[in-house]
């Protein structure tokens, strides 16, 4: 199979956040999935379940050759390996790392397991923000619209880029 381009979102907000996501992003190697490009780190309000710890997100370009599901297995476990405990009681609250696929290159995915484009991205400022910094151009697949457009509509979520001393790549020097 040829390799796909595929957009991430990673968010943390238990524990040390920064150091969730960067083990989080040396895993995705492990698993084949390469980063070509990363966003800053944004310190983002929490949505729908409100009371909780804000989060730290990150959106990330990347290359691999495994299929969606497969994909979508792989990142389960890393969530998995870093304590994530998935369950109903609590759906959307706090989690020491969420991982989502945001786009697998031009493919529209709809199934149980995986819906791509990712249902709330336009919806959430948290993805939209570090994915244009990493791609400014990128277009919705469905709607073939700029993403930047839907960057308005949003606006009044709380989001803020972390300042480059807090940033991975001056944490943790093996981190690209």
């Amino acid at each position: 199979m040829r390799l796909k381009t595929v957009y991430l979102s990673l968010g943390s907000n238990l524990g040390d956040r920064e150091a969730n996501i960067s083990r989080a992003l040396a895993r995705l190697e492990d698993v084949g999935v390469h980063v070509n490009a990363r966003s800053s780190l944004y310190e983002t309000a929490p949505r729908d379940v409100i009371d909780q710890p804000w989060f730290v997100n990150i959106a990330v370009q990347c290359e691999t050759a495994l299929f969606p599901i497969q994909l979508m297995g792989a990142l389960q476990k890393i969530e998995r390996e870093s304590g994530r405990m998935r369950t109903r009681a609590v759906a959307r609250g706090p989690r020491t790392l969420d991982i989502d696929v945001l786009l697998y290159g031009s493919a529209l995915i709809d199934t149980p397991q995986l819906t791509v484009p990712h249902p709330r991205m336009l919806e959430r400022r948290f993805v939209l923000e570090p994915l244009l910094e990493i791609a400014p151009d990128l277009r919705h697949p469905v709607t073939k619209l700029p993403l930047r457009r839907y960057l308005g509509a949003v606006a009044d979520q709380r989001v803020h880029k972390l300042n480059l001393s807090t940033n991975l790549r001056s944490r943790d020097p093996a981190v690209p």
